[in-house]
């Protein structure tokens, strides 16, 4: 691997990204970072000394450790095209025992505004509420967006070096900075297209109609994006119907998905929950398209109304992102999770004047998952590898190999554990990322 400076390496926050790209001929490699060399496409390699889990030890009935193997795994076109005995002496790239994973995905952030990557600074005083922070905003986004690229950029590194290759990220779109934050994140998301995967979110941070975003609004809808957010019906825009009925119209007329965040708890928090879900029912093609953010409201209902609420969730396949817990919310990820709610998880801000905190992991939320509901046996910790992975699982609850296999897309990471029970008890240190059969970060 090339040399790096010092400066260069304090500039990227002490992360080598994307160290080893394999092309063409398997084992070939290049040095450098994914960003300097687009990340060129390997044709073909393989990946021998693989460790896959495959199946439960029993005792007495209960799960007591998981099986694993060394396994040989070749890719083609990025994609898995077979899993193999191991052949030690095979020519390809050696995992060395490595457990291999499905790749993490990020399902709620913001990637166009942040302090990462520049000089440390610490968020604003406590207890400020959402307007707040909206009249904070419109003085400090000019300044945010004269660096948001290349920010953005460093934040997406960062994720690498966590396993995570794919994120769901809400931009701005609002008066202050109208299209630019879209368009700058766009230009990072190009930047960083051949190693990492993205979806978009036009979310109006200021307020539909408390900023006057309509057309705004409307004209995100017509670019490249593909989900339709918002905020707090009830709190910002004054309606908790005309703020969904807007987002609902417009999701439908530009054939997106929706992404609103509820921070709303009490009465308006659970009405614009049973409206949101109305509306889908009414609405089939916004089915297992549409999500809650946030949604803390649900972390405050009596237990008849809250499985009342998660079965309507399920049923109409609205989904929950949730990131775990918020100060002293602790949300029912259990409950939700029974009723087949599809609930994912995200590292939502990072280092920014909304939040000092941020790993960029979200295998540690699936720890911090683990620790909150006392999710701490064999069985249980491997479980909650799902919150990570968005429900791919090396094994099923019986212990019968799911994943990989020949057709899966190669988008895989390497941890050092020997198991994903040990992976998400430990947060596991990340090895190695591989997005869509291109190695981009090795460590």
């Amino acid at each position: 691997m090339e040399s790096i400076s010092r400066k260069t390496f304090i500039q990227s926050s002490g992360l080598l990204i994307a160290g080893e790209l394999l092309v063409k001929k398997p084992g070939a490699i290049i040095s450098g970072t994914a960003q300097e060399t687009g990340a060129r496409p390997a044709d073909k390699w393989t990946l021998k000394n693989v460790r896959l889990e495959t199946g439960f030890v029993y005792e007495d009935g209960e799960v007591i450790a998981t099986e694993t193997g060394l396994f040989q795994v070749e890719i083609e076109n990025g994609k898995i095209t077979a899993v193999l005995p191991n052949d030690p002496k095979a020519d390809g790239t050696d995992a060395k025992g490595q457990l291999m994973l499905p790749a993490f995905r990020d399902m709620h952030i913001h990637l166009d505004k942040t302090f990462y990557g520049g000089p440390w600074k610490a968020r604003l005083a406590k207890n400020r509420s959402v307007k707040d922070m909206i009249a904070f905003e419109e003085k400090a986004l000019p300044e945010l967006l004269k660096t948001s690229t290349y920010r953005a950029e460093k934040i997406i590194e960062l994720l690498q070096s966590k396993g995570t290759n794919f994120a769901r990220s809400h931009v701005n779109i609002e008066p202050t900075s109208k299209l630019d934050s879209l368009k700058n994140l766009q230009k990072a998301i190009e930047n960083k297209k051949n190693t990492f995967g993205t979806e978009l979110v036009a979310f109006p941070q200021h307020g539909i109609f408390y900023s006057h975003s309509e057309q705004l609004m409307k004209d995100a809808a017509a670019m490249d994006i593909d989900f339709i957010g918002g905020l707090d019906p009830n709190a910002i825009d004054g309606s908790v119907e005309k703020q969904i009925d807007f987002i609902i119209q417009l999701a439908l007329d530009h054939s997106k998905g929706i992404d609103i965040h509820l921070h709303e708890g009490g009465e308006p928090g659970l009405r614009t929950v049973e409206y949101l879900t109305k509306k889908v029912v009414e609405n089939p093609a916004l089915a297992g398209k549409t999500f809650l953010s946030h949604c803390f409201v649900l972390a405050k209902l009596e237990k008849p109304k809250l499985e009342e609420i998660a079965e309507k969730l399920a049923n109409a396949r609205v989904g929950v992102i949730s990131t775990i817990p918020f100060g002293s919310t602790i949300m029912p990820i259990p409950t939700l999770y029974r009723h087949g709610v599809n609930v994912m998880t995200g590292n939502d801000s990072i280092v920014d004047h909304w939040n000092t905190f941020g790993s960029g992991s979200v295998l540690q939320k699936s720890n911090m998952m683990a620790q909150l509901y006392g999710q701490s046996t064999e069985l249980e910790l491997s479980r909650c590898l799902k919150l990570a992975t968005c429900g791919i699982m090396p094994l099923d609850d019986k212990g019968k190999q799911k994943w990989p296999k020949p057709g899966d897309e190669a988008s895989v990471v390497l941890v050092d554990a020997s198991c994903s029970a040990e992976a998400v008890a430990r947060i596991s240190p990340v090895k190695a990322l591989v997005h869509r059969g291109h190695l981009v970060y090795r460590n």
